[in-house]
C-alpha cells in the first residue's frame, strides 16, 4: 500500500499560520484603534458637555444648553486701561424666559497699558495674544465661533494723540481677526466716558439683582480710575432730569426695557490726572525746562520724582504757612472749581464706589483691605486731616496720601454727597469683579440678540 505524502499539507500549514497570525494581528490593531477613538470621542463629549465641572457648576452640551435646559453662552471683554490690559472671560446661563445669570468669570491682567506701546505698536500684540490664550483655555472649542470678542480702551488711550491711538487699535484688531472668536467691525474701540459709567452701572445692578425686577430700586455707581472718574445712577426725581446739563443723561436699553440714566465721565479728574493738575503740570507734557513742580499737598521737606503717562516729573513740597491739610484743600478746591456738576438726588440713592476709592480707603484702614466695607463720606476728610498732619513729621511715608485723600473727600462733596452719606466700597459682588467690563459685554451681547430678533 502506497504511503501518501503529507508534504503538501505541511506547506499549506506553513503559509496559513503566518497568514492567520497577520489577520489576527490586523483585527487586534483595528480593535484597539476603534476602542481608543471611541474612548477619545467619549472623553471630548464629556469634556464639552460639562466644562463647568472644573468650576463646580452645571454641565452643558456643545449646542449651548445646560443639563437643566438653561441656555449657556460666553463673552470676552478686554479692558485696555491706563495702567494695564485685562481680559474678562464670562460664562452665562439663561433659564427659559428669564434674565441671564453669570455662572463664572476668568480674569487676568498684564502691565503696562496699551498706551505704553504708542511708539512701538508691534510690541502690543504679544500681550494681547497671551490674554487671548487665556480665553481659549477657558471656553470649550464648540463655543468659540459664537463667542463675541471685544476690546474697549478707556482714559489711557483717550489721552493719546488720535493717530497713535488708532494705530494701536488697528494692531489689536488684526490680532482679534486672526482669532477663532466672533469678531465684529466694532470689536475694538475707545470707550467714551459715558459708556464706561453706564457699563459699570449695569455691572453693579446686574450683580445686586436690581435689573431682574422692572421698576425696582437700583443702586448708583462711583468709579475713580487713573485718568477719569464716573458717576451713574437712575434718577427717580423729575427735577434731576430737568436740571441735568446736556450730555449727562443717556438712554439704555436692556432686557427689552429702557432706562434713562444720569451718567457722566470727567476726563482729567481720575486720581493720577488730578495729581498732575494739583501739582500744576499739563497732561502728556514734561514740565517746562525740567522745572520742579511744587505743591502744598506734599510735605514741606519732600523732594522726589513721580512718573505719569510715561513722563517723569520732579516734585517737591512747599514751605508751610498753615496746616498741610488746609493748604492742600485750598489747592484741590481750585482744581475742582466749576468742573463737577452737583445733583441733590445723590443724597437719596444707595451708591457703590470702586477702584481708587476702595484702594485709598483700604490703605488707611477705613475698610477691610480684602472684604471692603461701608463708610461715610466724612471719613475720607477725617483720614485726610490725620494723614496730612502725620506727613508734617514723617515726610517720606506715602508722600501723595495727603493729596489723594483730600482730593477724594472734596470730589465727593462736589458731587453733592453730604459728609454723612454712606457709601459701600467693594471690589467684588458675589465674587465677581465690579468693573465696567461685565456690563459692557452683557450690553454688547444683548445688542447682538436684538439685531437677530428686531421684533423682540
Amino acid at each position: 500500500m502506497r504511503k501518501i505524502s503529507n508534504h503538501g499539507s505541511l506547506r499549506v500549514a506553513k503559509v496559513a499560520y503566518p497568514l492567520g497570525l497577520c489577520v489576527g494581528l490586523f483585527i487586534y490593531v483595528a480593535y484597539i484603534k476603534w476602542h481608543r477613538a471611541t474612548a477619545t470621542q467619549a472623553f471630548f463629549s464629556i469634556t464639552r458637555a460639562a466644562p463647568g465641572t472644573r468650576w463646580g457648576q452645571q454641565a452643558h452640551s456643545p449646542q449651548g444648553t445646560a443639563a437643566d435646559g438653561h441656555e449657556v453662552f460666553y463673552g470676552i471683554m478686554f479692558d485696555a486701561g491706563s495702567t494695564g490690559t485685562r481680559v474678562h472671560v464670562f460664562q452665562f446661563a439663561r433659564p427659559p424666559r428669564e434674565t441671564p445669570t453669570l455662572t463664572h468669570e476668568t480674569f487676568k491682567a498684564l502691565k503696562p497699558g496699551l498706551s505704553a506701546y504708542a511708539d512701538d505698536v508691534e510690541k502690543s500684540a504679544q500681550g494681547i495674544q497671551e490674554l487671548l490664550d487665556v480665553a481659549k483655555q477657558d471656553i470649550p472649542f464648540d463655543f468659540w465661533k459664537a463667542t463675541p470678542l471685544v476690546l474697549k480702551a478707556t482714559a489711557g488711550l483717550r489721552l493719546l494723540p488720535g493717530e497713535k491711538a488708532q494705530k494701536l487699535l488697528q494692531k489689536v484688531k488684526e490680532v482679534f481677526k486672526a482669532s477663532p472668536f466672533l469678531v465684529g467691525d466694532d470689536c475694538v474701540s475707545i470707550m467714551n466716558g459715558t459708556d464706561e459709567g453706564v457699563s459699570a452701572w449695569i455691572t453693579v445692578n446686574f450683580l445686586t439683582g436690581s435689573l431682574k425686577t422692572p421698576g425696582g430700586s437700583s443702586v448708583g455707581m462711583l468709579d475713580l480710575g487713573g485718568g477719569s472718574t464716573q458717576i451713574a445712577f437712575l434718577p427717580r426725581i423729575e427735577g434731576t432730569l430737568q436740571a441735568s446739563p446736556p450730555g449727562y443723561l443717556t438712554a439704555l436699553r436692556m432686557f427689552n426695557r429702557t432706562y434713562k440714566l444720569y451718567s457722566y465721565s470727567y476726563l482729567g479728574l481720575g486720581l493720577m490726572s488730578a495729581r498732575l493738575a494739583i501739582l500744576g503740570g499739563v497732561e502728556g507734557q514734561p514740565a517746562k525746562d525740567g522745572k520742579e513742580l511744587v505743591s502744598p499737598c506734599l510735605s514741606p521737606s519732600f523732594k522726589g520724582e513721580w512718573e505719569h503717562a510715561e513722563v517723569t516729573y520732579r516734585v517737591s513740597g512747599q514751605k508751610a504757612v498753615a496746616s498741610l491739610h488746609e493748604l492742600c484743600a485750598a489747592r484741590v478746591s481750585e482744581v475742582l472749581r466749576n468742573r463737577v456738576h452737583r445733583t441733590e438726588e445723590v443724597k437719596h440713592v444707595d451708591f457703590y464706589a470702586f477702584s481708587y476709592y476702595y484702594d485709598l480707603a483700604a490703605g488707611v484702614g477705613l475698610i477691610d483691605a480684602e472684604k471692603g466695607g461701608s463708610l461715610v463720606v466724612g471719613d475720607f476728610e477725617i483720614a485726610a486731616k490725620y494723614v496730612c498732619r502725620t506727613l508734617e513729621t514723617q515726610p517720606q511715608s506715602s508722600p501723595f496720601a495727603c493729596m489723594d485723600l483730600t482730593y477724594v473727600s472734596l470730589l465727593l462733596q462736589e458731587f453733592g454727597f453730604p459728609r454723612s452719606k454712606v457709601l459701600k466700597l467693594t471690589r467684588k459682588i458675589d465674587n465677581v469683579e465690579t468693573s465696567w467690563a461685565l456690563g459692557a459685554i452683557f450690553h454688547y451681547i444683548d445688542s447682538l440678540n436684538r439685531q437677530k430678533s428686531p421684533a423682540s
